[in-house]
C-alpha cells in the first residue's frame, strides 16, 4: 500500500512538473511539436516574394557594385489566431478574429500594415491583473490623469484605487508625477478594438526542413490576457497557431561581412529581427 502511494505521488509529480514545463517554457513545447507534427503548418500567404523585395530596395541595401546578394532565406514567426467574440455596444455583439504574436506578445491591428500594440507584453510580463488593467485603459485615453479624474472615470473608492496604483506602481506599469499618473510605456498603443483586419489568405506548408522560430508567450498566457484586457462579455471560441513568413535577405560587403535584414512577406517592409 505505501509503495503504491508512493508511485502514484511520483507520477503526479512528474505530470504536474510536465504541466509546469509546458505553460511555462514555450521552447519545450517546440520540441514536442517538432516530434508530432511531421504534416503541415498554416501560414500567411506571402505578398511579396524576397526577389521583388530586393530588387524594389537595392539602392537602399547594395551601396554599390561591390556589394552584392547572398541567397534570401525564410524563416516563420508564431502567432495565434483568436476566433472571438465581445459586445461593440449595449445592443450589439461583435464577432471576428485576433492576430496575436507569442513571440514579443502584442495584437496585430491590420495585416495590411501591420500596425501593432504596443504595451500589452509589457503587462503579460508584469502579470497585469484585471484591476491593474482598469488603470492602464484609463490612463490610455489621456496623456495623464489626476487622482480625481480616476476616482470619477473608475466609479471605485479611494482605498480600492490607492490599491491599484500600487500594485501598478510595483509593476512598472505606471508613473506618478505629483497627483498625476501615467502609463509607463514609451508612444503606448493600447486603446484597441479585439478584431484584426485581415487581408491575407491562409495557406499549408510542410514542416519538414522549415525554419520556425521558437513562441515566448504560450497560448495559456495569451488567453488570459486578451481575457483580462478585453472586460467580461469578450469569449474566445477557438485558437489556431499560425505563422507569418519572414525574408532574411543578406548582403556580402566588400570586406566579406555579410549584413542582413528581415523583411515581412505579407507587407514588403523591413522589421526589427526582436519584434517579428
Amino acid at each position: 500500500m505505501i509503495r503504491l502511494l508512493i508511485s502514484l505521488i511520483f507520477l503526479g509529480g512528474i505530470a504536474y512538473g510536465g504541466w509546469w514545463l509546458w505553460e511555462n517554457f514555450p521552447e519545450a513545447q517546440n520540441v514536442v511539436k517538432e516530434y508530432i507534427n511531421s504534416g503541415e503548418f498554416l501560414t500567411l500567404e506571402a505578398r511579396y516574394t524576397p526577389e521583388q523585395i530586393m530588387e524594389t530596395n537595392s539602392k537602399e541595401l547594395l551601396k554599390d557594385s561591390s556589394y552584392t546578394f547572398l541567397k534570401p532565406t525564410t524563416c516563420f514567426a508564431p502567432y495565434f489566431l483568436l476566433n472571438i467574440k465581445y459586445s461593440k455596444d449595449d445592443q450589439q455583439t461583435g464577432e471576428g478574429i485576433i492576430l496575436w504574436s507569442s513571440e514579443d506578445g502584442e495584437m496585430v491591428i491590420n495585416t495590411s500594415t501591420w500596425e501593432k500594440t504596443h504595451g500589452f507584453e509589457d503587462c503579460i510580463n508584469a502579470k497585469a491583473t484585471k484591476n491593474d488593467l482598469k488603470v492602464i485603459n484609463a490612463l490610455a485615453k489621456k496623456d495623464a490623469m489626476n487622482y480625481e479624474e480616476l476616482l470619477a472615470r473608475l466609479s471605485v473608492e479611494n482605498e480600492a484605487l490607492d490599491q491599484w496604483l500600487t500594485s501598478c506602481h510595483q509593476k512598472q506599469l505606471i508613473v506618478q508625477n505629483k497627483n498625476y499618473y501615467r502609463l509607463h510605456f514609451q508612444n503606448p498603443h493600447l486603446q484597441v478594438i479585439p478584431e484584426t483586419r485581415v487581408h491575407q489568405w491562409l495557406v499549408t506548408k510542410p514542416y519538414k526542413g522549415t525554419n520556425i522560430r521558437p513562441r515566448k508567450y504560450s497560448e495559456s498566457q495569451i488567453r488570459h490576457f486578451a481575457a483580462a484586457v478585453f472586460g467580461k462579455d469578450f469569449a474566445i471560441r477557438k485558437v489556431t497557431e499560425v505563422f507569418l513568413p519572414i525574408y532574411e535577405i543578406k548582403v556580402k560587403n566588400p570586406d566579406n561581412t555579410v549584413l542582413s535584414s528581415y523583411w515581412n512577406a505579407i507587407t514588403g517592409k523591413r522589421v526589427l529581427e526582436y519584434s517579428l
